[in-house]
């Protein structure tokens, strides 16, 4: 068992208080590291930290920065599989699901390389004679990032990343169940160079702490992913303080599949897009509508292909579903399925418990009154619907909160572009699964989905700020207005 410290300054800080919470492995519940609980004195000390390391080193050319990104890099590639243990025992990961996690921490690494040279502004022209005009832009200060459980190294790397590249620093609340992955990140950037301050990671309740490090006067810009309950507070305070933000939220993606579409591979995407790691992701499609003259063929080939979706040891290439991360997240996946199945629904497959591991699960004749038709279960957990047109797929698609990622099959191209135009989500796949991301998109939702986008151009929007600045010639008129 490790016990953890606060990363502040470039180092190890204790606890302020001296108390300390259990990290624990979601297998068996077995604590995995012991980790400091954070107080607001420990939130002040890091943001402080921070902003004095911003104003030291905020003026380092672009050739440091990307140094760092690039040294970065390396040492990710070559720390894969340390990384990919620490995804296995904290959080619960699938083999197969880390090493996606690192190789897209790799990959989100290289791309940001370039970041700091993008840093650019424009010369516009000036109503007023011989007056020189340009605009720049400008790092905001401090940054908040907070992450989630289930892509922590994914997401701590996107944002620190992209804040240590625009010439901000950095202070990350880490996930209360993820905070060796926080750990390991801190001792990546001091290794890569990062000067000391840079970089800082407080762990604690976010419940607790959060609204001190997000509504600190010294922070300038946030980023957080979680759910839209508290995306929706942390707008509030941001707006109330006047800062930039970007929140990626909570999902209930819909996956929909026209009488054309091939069949094999809209059964494969299906399972991936719900039962990967466990559906414990954002973009999982808990919601698939089939359109009604091949639903019946459809439903029976999907619940005999849940097959598949195996649980067993994490580190088993095969394995699909682990266990879900918490008690009170399993009551939650428990409470969907018992409602469902006591309301009418019929389980097509699943519904079943080993341990703390939910197989995977598909629920047919889901109505309104149902908690899982509305509610994001966030577990292994899926619903049919049949349709009857185009039209009718969208209005159900779009029947909904949240708005993050949509996937249609069909081989109608026509009909393929006006899913995708009209679609209410802010990403949208054809013929391909509900999750996907790449470094570079503009990545996020719409609705109680999220605001904002994530990816190494759209983070410019909230990483840094615009200036305009103006010279006007000494030998020219000092007119104008």
């Amino acid at each position: 068992m490790t016990q953890l410290e606060h990363w502040i300054g470039g180092g190890a800080v204790a606890a302020s208080n001296g108390a300390y919470f259990d990290d624990l492995n979601p297998v068996d519940d077995s604590v995995y590291s012991r980790v400091p609980a954070g107080t607001a004195d420990d939130v002040n000390r890091a943001v402080e930290t921070a902003y004095q390391a911003y104003l030291k080193h905020r003026d380092l050319p672009a050739p440091v920065r990307e140094a760092w990104i690039a040294k970065a890099a390396e040492i990710m590639e070559r720390d894969t599989a340390k990384f990919a243990d620490v995804l296995v025992d904290e959080i619960g990961s699938p083999i197969a699901k880390a090493g996606f996690e690192t190789r897209f921490a790799v990959s989100f690494l290289r791309a940001a390389i370039g970041v700091p040279r993008r840093i650019r502004g424009e010369t516009i022209p000036s109503d007023t004679l011989g007056r020189f005009s340009m605009s720049l832009r400008q790092p905001v200060g401090v940054v908040a990032g907070i992450t989630p459980f289930n892509v922590p190294l994914i997401k701590g790397i996107k944002q620190s990343a992209m804040a240590l590249a625009t010439g901000n620093a950095f202070v990350l609340l880490p996930s209360e169940s993820a905070p060796m992955i926080a750990d390991l990140l801190a001792k990546l950037w001091k290794e890569a160079g990062v000067p000391d301050g840079l970089f800082n990671v407080v762990y604690g309740n976010g419940a607790e702490i959060g609204d001190v490090l997000t509504g600190h006067p010294k922070v300038a810009s946030i980023t957080f992913t979680g759910s839209s309950r508290v995306g929706k507070h942390i707008a509030e305070i941001a707006a109330r303080n006047l800062k930039k933000y970007t929140l990626e939220l909570g999902g209930k993606s819909p996956l929909v599949i026209c009488a054309d579409a091939d069949l094999d591979k809209a059964v494969n995407a299906a399972l991936f897009s719900i039962f990967m790691y466990q559906g414990q992701v954002c973009m999982g499609a808990s919601r698939i509508y089939v359109e009604r003259s091949i639903f019946d063929k459809f439903a029976e080939a999907f619940a005999a292909a849940t097959g598949r979706a195996k649980s067993g040891e994490l580190r088993e290439p095969t394995t699909m579903l682990g266990p879900i991360i918490s008690e009170r997240q399993r009551d939650r996946v428990r409470r969907h399925i018992d409602d469902a199945r006591a309301k009418g629904a019929e389980v097509l497959a699943g519904g079943e418990w080993d341990g703390n591991c939910c197989s995977a699960t598909v629920l047919r004749g889901v109505t309104s009154e149902m908690t899982v038709f509305e509610e994001e279960t966030f577990g292994p957990v899926t619903s049919l619907y049949p349709f009857d047109t185009l039209e009718e797929a969208l209005e159900l698609a779009n029947n909904t909160e949240y708005g993050l990622s949509a996937s249609i099959f069909t081989r109608d191209l026509d009909k393929a572009l006006a899913f995708a135009q009209r679609a209410e989500a802010g990403m949208v796949h054809i013929n391909a699964p509900t999750l996907h991301d790449e470094p570079h998109v503009p990545f996020g939702g719409t609705k109680a989905s999220g605001f904002g986008r994530e990816g190494t151009e759209a983070d410019l929007e909230i990483m840094t700020e615009w200036k305009w600045v103006t010279m006007q010639s000494a030998t020219a008129g000092a007119g104008g207005h």
